[in-house]
This record gives structure tokens, C-alpha cells and sequence, in this order.
């Protein structure tokens, strides 16, 4: 028996959304002369947000494997943006901090970021939002 959804290629929608909102991104920040990748954003943007955050929880939240976010960690490293610190407790293990030209930089980038989320949301109304989000939710967990 076939469901409704066999035939609704939602996936193929929500990956071809958020390559489109990516090129975009990718594009405005490249036009504004920042030397950031839409991937290299979201680390600092995460690290912004939780300043002294481990490896290992930065790759959980942002869906990242341990290698890609070490790789990538490596290079804003060499940009001067971000700096590791040693965990408490643990000497493997490393926090991750922004440099005083990391958060610079994150302020600097992020109104470029709020303009492409405020273009891709357009005309849409909050109840147009928590409709979105209870659907992307409820998706997300059909996985968990």
C-alpha cells in the first residue's frame, strides 16, 4: 500500500531550499570581502553563541562529523578568529573561543546573515513560522 507522501519528493524541496539560502549566503558574504565559508560561519556563529564550547559538542550541533570540524577549526585558527583553549580537567581535549578579531568578524557578518534569513522568510507571517518549525520538527523526529 503506497502512502501519499511516496510520491512527494519533501526531501528533494528541503535540499534544494537550503542550497539555494547557502549559495546565496556564499555570495553575499564573498561580495562583502569576507574570506568565510557558509561552513566556516557556522562554527564561529556557534562558537559565538557558546564561547569555550568543545569539539566534540560543536560537531554534534551543527550535524558535523569530528574530522570536518577539526578541519575546519584548523583553518579559522590560522585566520586568527578562533583560538583553543585547554578543557578543564582534560588535557586532550581542547574549548573553543573567539579571538578578538573572530568577534570582529562575526559582527561584522552577521547583519549579512540576518538580511539573507529575513529575504528567504519574505512576506511570511510568525504563525507562517511555527507551522514550518512544528513541520520540520515533526520530520527531524521521524528520524530520531
Amino acid at each position: 500500500m503506497t502512502h501519499q507522501s511516496d510520491h512527494r519528493a519533501y526531501f528533494f524541496k528541503i535540499d534544494t531550499t537550503i542550497k539555494k539560502i547557502r549559495n546565496a549566503l556564499q555570495k553575499q558574504l564573498t561580495e562583502a570581502g569576507f574570506d568565510l565559508t557558509v561552513d566556516q560561519w557556522v562554527l564561529i556563529d556557534h562558537i559565538f553563541r557558546k564561547q569555550g564550547i568543545s569539539q566534540n559538542e560543536l560537531a554534534e550541533m551543527t550535524f558535523k562529523d569530528p574530522p570536518t570540524v577539526t578541519r575546519i577549526i584548523d583553518l579559522l585558527e590560522k585566520k586568527g578568529l578562533v583560538e583553543r583553549g585547554p578543557a578543564a580537567g582534560d588535557r586532550r581535549k581542547f574549548n573553543l573561543f573567539l579571538t578578538k578579531n573572530g568577534e570582529a568578524i562575526y559582527n561584522q557578518a552577521f547583519p549579512i546573515v540576518a538580511d539573507i534569513r529575513r529575504k528567504g522568510w519574505g512576506s511570511l507571517s510568525d504563525s507562517d513560522y511555527q507551522h514550518f518549525v512544528r513541520i520540520m520538527d515533526s520530520i527531524y523526529q521521524n528520524f530520531t
